[in-house]
């Protein structure tokens, strides 16, 4: 149980600081001034929990290959998480605030949910927080557990998007986050290749 509960921490650790800055904030932000916030957030959890299963079955197909090819993998998704990180936040100027716009037609009912999930279902393939879990699994945590903490970490972040997104986007420089997530990616990469 302990090695669950550490498995699925460490994935939620990791994943909050990576999506805070990420387009799937700005997108549930968005969402958000088009949709009722509740079914806004329906939808995007459940396009996560499907991005999760994806990211967890791609990590143990990886996690078959020989040791050291999975190594060399993870550092390579790590290195690549840290590299898109950082040119992100030298590309933003620090006023991510471009969602000042004030809510169009609101909308409820399974058409925003449905919506929400299509934006968040196509806009998370390929993203860092599905190659992260991915290489948290390849690398041997707990799939199971993996899964957990990365979706229920996406879940906080999408969450605050719905609550607090615009609040946040006038009080926090993004671009300070994204440089701190580059720095976590970046020690994850060094720490797999001294210990994996």
């Amino acid at each position: 149980m302990i090695g669950f509960l550490a498995a699925a921490v460490t994935a939620f650790i990791l994943i909050v600081p990576i999506e805070l800055p990420d387009k799937t904030f700005i997108a549930t932000l968005i969402l958000t001034t088009k949709y009722r916030p509740l079914a806004v957030w329906l939808g995007v959890i459940c396009a996560f929990f499907v991005q999760c299963v994806v990211a967890v079955a791609f990590g143990r197909l990886i996690g078959l290959a020989p040791d050291q090819i999975v190594k060399w993998f993870v550092v390579a998704l790590f290195l690549v998480g840290a590299a898109i990180l950082f040119r992100s936040a030298r590309r933003s100027d620090g006023g991510d605030g471009e969602t000042d716009a004030a809510p169009n037609t609101v909308r409820s009912g399974l058409r925003a949910v449905g919506a929400s999930f299509l934006v968040l279902f196509a806009a998370e393939w390929g993203d860092l927080s599905q190659l992260l879990t991915a290489g948290l699994v390849a690398k041997g945590n707990n799939p199971y557990a993996t899964f957990v903490g990365s979706w229920l970490g996406l879940i906080l972040v999408s969450g605050l998007a719905v609550l607090l997104g615009r609040w946040l986007l006038k009080k926090v420089r993004l671009d300070m986050v994204r440089y701190a997530a580059a720095g976590i990616c970046t020690a994850l990469a060094v720490v797999t290749a001294i210990t994996g």
